[in-house]
């Protein structure tokens, strides 16, 4: 109970950042004139679910979450709620607290924006926590010219590219082309945490 306590003001914001997630899923997709079963179609996410998420009644796992986002053309991060760009040659600084975080409901999975001003420089900065035996599956292609590369700061993750899985340990790092269907997993006992940068080519 300690430590639920201390992470209080941490996980009620994320929260409140997983809430208006829904609300920026309805706005992309009026603005992409994109009807409920027109979306739910695209994403593979049935209606129903699509539906809660929208009107912030349900959180969606990282599966369904990336998979509306690639349906909306959009990034999971524009979704979550990313801080705006910054403008040339105008430093920008984002707090550890205000740092926009994914959680996943049923997993535990976190995906934290770390990025002070996503996309400005042509790349994304994430973090992702994965917990003890806790898997991603498979999470759907980006479009081509969309690279990742990653490097483990805790623990070991295994990494599916292409029906290919890498094992990586503390201090190993991976660069691959995302324009397959990947996964992340936590094999083991103990929690894993690593550093993530996302690079689209134009």
């Amino acid at each position: 109970m300690v430590e639920q306590d201390e992470n209080a003001d941490g996980r009620q914001h994320g929260d409140d950042l997983a809430g208006a997630f829904g609300g920026n899923v309805r706005r992309r997709r009026e603005e992409a004139g994109l009807t409920l079963e027109q979306l739910s179609t695209q994403a593979s996410v049935s209606r129903a679910m699509l539906s809660k998420v929208e009107r912030g009644e349900k959180s969606p796992t990282i599966g369904i979450a990336s998979r509306i986002a690639h349906a909306l053309d959009a990034s999971l991060s524009d979704l979550i709620g990313a801080p705006a760009a910054a403008a040339s040659g105008v430093a920008v600084v984002m707090r550890a607290n205000d740092r926009p975080i994914f959680r996943d409901p049923e997993t535990g999975f976190e995906r934290h924006i770390v990025s002070a001003a996503p996309g400005a420089g042509g790349a994304e900065l994430i973090v992702h926590h994965l917990p003890a035996q806790v898997s991603t599956g498979l999470l759907p292609a980006y479009p081509p010219g969309t690279e990742k590369q990653l490097v483990v700061l805790k623990g070991t993750l295994t990494v599916a590219i292409g029906g290919i899985n890498e094992t990586l340990n503390t201090g190993d790092s991976v660069f691959f082309q995302a324009d397959a269907d990947h996964g992340f997993a936590n094999r083991t006992n103990a929690p894993c945490e690593y550093i993530m940068v996302i690079s689209r080519r134009t």
